[in-house]
This record gives C-alpha cells, sequence and structure tokens, in this order.
C-alpha cells in the first residue's frame, strides 16, 4: 500500500513505520520539524534512523499547505494519522482546544483531496486513557485529562467528516507501549537504575494497566490498517497485552533483564493505595501474539541489547 503517515517521530509512531516498511509498504512519513531540529538525542536517533526507512517529508504539520499538497501528489490508499499534539500532556495546563486544532486542521480539506485521488480510508490512533475507551474502574464517559479530552474530540470529528465524505474510518487504540527506543517512561527508568547500579521503585504498584511490546503492537497495527474494509464507516481495534498490576509488571521486567544484563534487578514495591488517576485502565482486544509471527524471547533480548548500549 501507499500510506500517509504522520506521528512518526514518537516511540509507536516509529514501531509503526518500522513494521510498515518491513512488511512491504511504500510509506511517506511526515514530520512536523526540519531534521535538523530534532535535537533532543533520543527522538534525533528515532527520526534519523526513521527517515532511511520510508519518504521522509520535513517541516510540515496536519493540514498546513505543503500536507494538502500532498494529499493531492499521489494515489494514497491510506491516510494513516498517527500524530497528535502531546507537549506537555500530562500537565494540568495542557490546551486541549489547541491540541484538538493542530489535530484536525482543515480535515474536510484533507479528506476531499485524498478522494480526488481515490483514497477513501483514514486510520486514526485513540488511547485507552481516553473517553469511553477500555475497561476502567472510573465511571465511564469522565476524561482523565484534558490531553484525553483533545484525543476523544479529535476522533468526534474525524468520524463526523469521514462519515460526511464517505471514508472509511479505523481507529486504532494504544495500550502502554514499551521497548527499545521508548520515551523515559516506567520500563526506561527501570533499566537506567539497573544499568547503573541503583535500586528503581514502583510508587503505583495497585495500578493495573495494559503493556504492550511496541514491537508486538506495530505488528498489529500494519495487519490494521492493510484489512480495513472501505465498505465500512467505522472498524475499531484496542489491543491488549500484559494486562497485570504494574508492580506485577515491574517484577516481569526484572525477571526478563537479570539474566539478559547479568547483573542483579532488585526493585522496591511502594505501600500506596491512593489511585488519582483510575485504578483500571486497560484495552479489551486481546491479542494472539504467535498469530502475528511474534518471538516474546527475541524482544526481550532486542530491549536488553538496546539499553546495555545505552547505559552502559
Amino acid at each position: 500500500m501507499k500510506i500517509l503517515f504522520t506521528g512518526a517521530s514518537s516511540f509507536s509512531g516509529f514501531c509503526f513505520l518500522k513494521a510498515m516498511t518491513r512488511a512491504g509498504h511504500q510509506v511517506t512519513a511526515v514530520y512536523t520539524r526540519p531534521f535538523e531540529d530534532y535535537k533532543e538525542p533520543l527522538r534525533q536517533n528515532r527520526v534519523a534512523l526513521g527517515k532511511d526507512m520510508c519518504q521522509a517529508e520535513f517541516g510540515v504539520s496536519f493540514g498546513d499547505s505543503r500536507f494538502l499538497d500532498l494529499c493531492s501528489s499521489s494515489n494514497w490508499d491510506i491516510l494513516a494519522h498517527h500524530g497528535a499534539r502531546v507537549t506537555n500532556y500530562k500537565s494540568k495546563d495542557f490546551d486541549a482546544a489547541l491540541a484538538f486544532q493542530e489535530n484536525t486542521r482543515k480535515l474536510p480539506s484533507i479528506l476531499q483531496r485524498l478522494a480526488q485521488k481515490n483514497c477513501r480510508k483514514v486510520v486514526l490512533t485513540g488511547t485507552f486513557s481516553e473517553r469511553d475507551e477500555g475497561l476502567s474502574s472510573r465511571k465511564l464517559g469522565t476524561d482523565v485529562s484534558t490531553y484525553n479530552l483533545s484525543k476523544r474530540l479529535t476522533y468526534e470529528f474525524f468520524r463526523f467528516h469521514c462519515q460526511t465524505e464517505g471514508f472509511a474510518l479505523g481507529k486504532f487504540v494504544l495500550p502502554n507501549p514499551f521497548g527499545a527506543f521508548e520515551d523515559p517512561r516506567f520500563t526506561a527508568y527501570l533499566m537506567k537504575n539497573w544499568l547503573t547500579g541503583r535500586r528503581p521503585g514502583c510508587n503505583t504498584p495497585h495500578y493495573i494497566r495494559d503493556n504492550m511490546f511496541g514491537s508486538l503492537l506495530a505488528l498489529v497495527y500494519v495487519r490494521f490498517l492493510e484489512q480495513l474494509s472501505s465498505d465500512t464507516q467505522l472498524t475499531r481495534l484496542a489491543p491488549s497485552g500484559f494486562v497485570s498490576s504494574q508492580g506485577d509488571f515491574a517484577l516481569k521486567v526484572a525477571s526478563e533483564m537479570e539474566s539478559r544484563l547479568g547483573i542483579p534487578c532488585p526493585l522496591d514495591l511502594a505501600e500506596r493505595h491512593d489511585f488519582i488517576e483510575p485504578r483500571v485502565r486497560i484495552n479489551t482486544d486481546r491479542i494472539d501474539a504467535d498469530s502475528y509471527g511474534f518471538n516474546e524471547a527475541e524482544a526481550w533480548d532486542e530491549m536488553a541489547s538496546y539499553y546495555k548500549g545505552q547505559f552502559s
């Protein structure tokens, strides 16, 4: 397929880009900044590797004039809109209105240009912390942050305009991806501490979360794109990986890493029972990893090798 893809500089986007190109698809990836402006080392590394896998277009934002020109430049099979405004997404001051505007800019014009090139498929990425997604211990219909609100508004806007313009819309709902090239989140924190001789802790061991290797999630994403039917108005997939308490997940990572790193991987679990976020947040569609040809042992090996190169 010929795929127009946004969000390739993110961890999950980088994983998706690798999987799409390895599957033989022709991907044009849109990066919002000029190449030289990606200065943060981890993101810079992902962008440098990613641009050699695809046709990379730098300094292009969703809905700007260059993006509109791209929509008219080829007979795309699918628009895969993975990108979204995420800067300071955990802050209570996150601007949901601005994020919604950037995520959806000129969408009707984009769809009209794609339709002129016989493209009638869009895949939008959502998240399991979004309102009405996944299984949650908090009442459905409640947004837990303004970032989640921006994601839900983006989806509703896409759904309305895809229906209006006669497009098939696929919604792909992310769990918590982890693995090599991950942003400095939980598993990266664990790995850094173990490899620098420190003892990490898990401050929220009783949260129930849904963690999935980024490489497996990418295989699921590619098949979702490949199988999206133009005859169905809305298709949704919310893939689920390791569903467990964060404490049990941390212990699993420690167990897998001790033999691979050749060092002790100690861990402290806090005794906290206060839940600022919903205690349970998980996706709903269980994935048979074997059916995707996924090798879990190799994924743990890759993760260990990557972090040893980063911190040893």
